[in-house]
C-alpha cells in the first residue's frame, strides 16, 4: 500500500487539471500556532545571502509560509535526503527513497537570521512533534527534518531543539531530526508556488492557509504581504 495520502493525490490531479471549484463546504483546519521564544544561540554574519533546507510535511504549505517572510529571497519546493535519481514526485511518494518533501530557502541573514527562520518553522510552518506525518499525510517523506548546510546551522538548530524541549514549549517532545545535507533537488514546476496559484484548492484551504494566517498574526513584523514567487523571479 502506498504511504502517501490518497486524498491529496486525487485532489492534486483535479487541481493540475484546473477544475478546482469553491470550497465553502470545507472548514479551516491545520495546526494551531505555538508561541515559542526565539533561539538563544543565533548566527552573526554580514553575508547577504544564505541557504537553508527545511522539511515539515507537504512542501506546498512550508513554501507558502516562507514566501511570506521578509528577508527571504526565494523558497523552492523540492526533495532532500535521498539520491538524485529518485528525486521525482511519484517516486518520492512511495516513501522508500530517503527523500523528504523539503523547501530550500535563500535569505538575507542581515534581514532575517537562520534562528528566526527556525522559530517560524517550529511555531507556524508545521508541527515538530508529529513523527513521519503532517496533517492528513503520512510516511517518511513527510517527516520533520532539518538539513543544515554548514556547521553553524547544525549548532544553532541543535541548540534550539534542546532549548525548546527543556522549556517544554510543546506538549510532546520535538521529533525533528538533523540530517546530513547531501543535495537539494527542486520539485516539478507544477509544485512551485502552489499555495499562491491554488488558494481555493481544498487541501490548501484546510491545511496550509491557516499557517500563513498564523504567520501574519504571530510574526506580524516579519510578514511580507506579497509573496516571493519562484516562477515570476520576484
Amino acid at each position: 500500500m502506498k504511504s502517501r495520502s490518497t486524498w491529496r493525490r486525487v485532489l492534486l490531479a483535479v487541481a493540475v487539471a484546473g477544475v478546482v471549484g469553491q470550497v465553502s463546504a470545507f472548514s479551516l483546519g491545520g495546526e494551531e500556532a505555538v508561541i515559542i521564544p526565539p533561539p538563544t544561540l543565533d548566527e552573526t554574519t554580514q553575508a547577504h545571502s544564505e541557504t537553508a533546507v527545511f522539511a515539515g510535511g507537504c512542501f506546498w504549505g512550508v513554501q507558502g509560509v516562507f514566501q511570506h517572510v521578509k528577508g527571504v529571497q526565494k523558497a523552492v519546493s523540492g526533495y532532500a535526503g535521498g539520491a538524485a535519481n529518485t528525486a521525482e514526485y511519484e517516486r518520492v511518494s512511495e516513501g522508500d527513497t530517503g527523500h523528504a518533501e523539503s523547501v530550500q530557502v535563500t535569505f538575507d541573514p542581515t534581514q532575517v537570521s537562520y534562528g528566526s527562520l527556525l522559530q517560524i518553522y517550529f511555531s507556524v510552518a508545521h508541527n515538530p512533534t508529529e513523527l513521519n506525518r503532517q496533517g492528513p499525510d503520512s510516511g517518511t517523506q513527510y517527516r520533520s527534518a532539518l538539513f543544515p548546510v554548514n556547521a553553524d546551522q547544525q549548532k544553532i538548530a541543535q541548540a534550539y531543539i534542546t532549548q525548546l524541549d527543556a522549556a517544554h514549549a510543546f506538549n510532546k517532545p520535538i521529533v525533528t531530526k538533523l540530517e546530513t545535507y547531501n543535495g537539494f533537488y527542486p520539485a516539478e514546476d507544477y509544485h512551485q508556488d502552489f499555495l499562491t496559484e491554488h488558494p481555493s484548492y481544498p487541501y490548501i484551504v484546510i491545511n496550509d492557509m491557516p499557517k500563513v494566517a498564523n504567520l501574519k498574526q504571530v510574526f506580524a513584523q516579519r510578514y511580507l504581504e506579497k509573496p516571493v514567487l519562484v516562477k515570476s523571479g520576484s
